[in-house]
């Protein structure tokens, strides 16, 4: 069994507001960094003003990282200049926020098009959601705060600003900006060769045009349509039945989620069963499992909560023969289950990974009819077992000081339970206390941060967070105890224990290096 792993990080700091040359570093910088990429080093998230450098420390320690960093900026240029494309967006004017845009500003709206598509916007970072390219400066007469309420839904290729910043939004998302217009050319599809039209660096211009608003780009799918060795017919899907793999490194500049199984500890149990590797194509099952048909004979392990395999064992491999059908009864205790095949299931990887990505709408939920694979053929043998995994009646996460700690913060967080009020693949809601919150310049979540509005909701960020935020993260989940955060269910209940040991100061340090 591979040791668990750590995912932490910190960000490197090259100013403390919107700076052209110091984010053209940044990016350079970033470019050196993945060029010599150290092993360990799992993701680089640039941000406006710092970059994100993401590890796993059950590979790679703390000093070695910060040493590789140090030494590429004792080489790095300090003159980097911008070097993107230039890139072109035909604009439909149509916005819903147009006119209230217009008021707000004195303006007609002829003068308010005028304005925005007059003007080169530097693209500062992409993320939040993939491809959606933060894009700077709004003529000063333009700069509108975001709306108070935000839309639950924008469509598809909208076009916004919000203070100094505009925007594109690439995929259907909730958002506060405000919207002006619809893109005409589509700015992500995972489908397309390059799936990403706007990068890190580059120009944008927007130019008034009239014609159709582009089709939301197709899922792409995450395993073949006919697999080389058929496993399993889907009879009936459960809640939510999703092929995961150990999750798409390296793509955090480009807004795409890491993904992959939420509960890793259950996930890499479930592949040790069976004699997979642990990162191994696998599903992972939310809180009903599907009803499956065995097309061959195969070797499964199932680990995890939520449910379990009726006539076969938790966490012991079993053998099931060719007609055989896999149904799953919920246990009504945690959430999340993960059923690995000997050999692992076939995928077709997009960027090195074949999990699914919802949001970035890379794979889909099983359905009925669907036909999996297995990769490869192997000789395992059923009965292999594994320590229990267990999972106590009341959580309580350990939490540690993240980027943005405070005293009071900490203390909130940790004084009363809360309560899930809301949760998916991007993160958990929490009901309560209020927690002291606020906003920064947008800048990479690091994984299992605790982010807190200014209306002081606490959110959990999960595998498929948003890459780049800008809401305070007082706290960031102990790596060891986003498992469990996995197993939470609707309406439970949660205690969170911050760890309060060293000063602010050391908090800060500890985030922080200078660029």
């Amino acid at each position: 069994m591979q040791r668990p792993t750590h995912p932490t990080g910190f960000y490197v700091q090259f100013s403390q507001e919107l700076d052209l040359r110091q984010n053209a570093r940044l990016h350079a910088f970033g470019r050196a960094l993945r060029a010599d990429l150290l092993p360990g080093v799992t993701d680089l998230g640039p941000g406006y003003v710092n970059l994100f450098v993401e590890y796993d420390a059950a590979r790679v320690s703390d000093a070695a990282v910060r040493e590789w960093v140090a030494r590429h900026l004792r080489e790095a240029d300090s003159g980097a200049q911008v070097q993107g494309r230039l890139r072109e967006l035909p604009v439909r004017y149509d916005g819903p926020d147009l006119p209230d845009v217009a008021a707000r500003t004195g303006l007609s709206e002829s003068e308010v098009i005028r304005l925005h598509s007059g003007s080169e916007y530097h693209v500062y970072a992409v993320g939040f959601t993939p491809g959606f390219p933060f894009l700077g400066e709004v003529p000063e007469v333009l700069r509108l705060p975001r709306r108070s309420t935000p839309r639950a839904a924008v469509p598809f290729n909208a076009v916004a600003i919000a203070n100094a910043q505009t925007c594109v939004y690439p995929l259907p998302s909730p958002g506060g900006w405000n919207l002006l217009g619809t893109a005409l050319d589509t700015v992500y599809d995972p489908s397309r060769a390059d799936p990403f039209l706007i990068a890190p660096g580059d120009r944008v211009r927007f130019r008034p045009a009239e014609g159709q608003t582009p089709p939301l780009p197709a899922v792409r799918e995450t395993w073949p349509a006919a697999p080389r060795f058929p496993a399993f017919q889907v009879q009936k899907p459960g809640l939510l039945d999703l092929l995961m793999d150990g999750g798409r490194l390296g793509q955090a500049q480009v807004g795409l989620a890491r993904s992959g199984p939420l509960d890793t500890r259950s996930a890499h149990f479930a592949n040790g069963l069976v004699g997979n590797a642990p990162g191994a194509p696998l599903l992972e099952l939310t809180l009903t499992g599907p009803v499956l048909t065995a097309l061959r004979d195969l070797v499964v392990g199932v680990a995890g909560f939520g449910m379990h395999p009726l006539g076969h064992p938790m966490q012991r491999s079993f053998r099931l023969r060719a007609g055989e059908t896999l149904r799953f009864a919920p246990t009504g205790a945690g959430a999340r289950a993960y059923l690995a095949v000997a050999g692992g299931l076939e995928g077709t990887p997009f960027l090195g990974s074949s999990s699914t990505d919802l949001i970035g709408r890379v794979g889909r939920p099983l359905k009925a009819g669907d036909v999996l694979g297995v990769a490869g053929r192997t000789d395992a043998l059923p009965g292999f077992a594994s320590l229990p995994l267990t999972l106590p009646q009341h959580l309580t996460l350990r939490l540690l000081p993240g980027p943005q700690a405070s005293l009071e913060a900490l203390h909130a967080l940790g004084r009363t339970p809360f309560r899930i009020t809301g949760l998916d693949r991007m993160g958990l809601r929490l009901g309560g206390a209020e927690v002291p919150g606020g906003q920064v310049i947008s800048e990479a979540t690091p994984p299992g941060a605790v982010q807190v509005t200014p209306a002081g909701e606490p959110i959990i960020l999960l595998a498929d967070r948003g890459r780049i935020g800008g809401y305070h993260k007082p706290a960031v989940v102990h790596p060891h105890d986003l498992p469990l955060a996995a197993q939470l269910r609707p309406g439970q209940l949660v205690s969170l224990r911050p760890d309060l040991s060293g000063t602010p100061q050391e908090w800060a340090r500890r985030w922080s290096v200078q660029g």
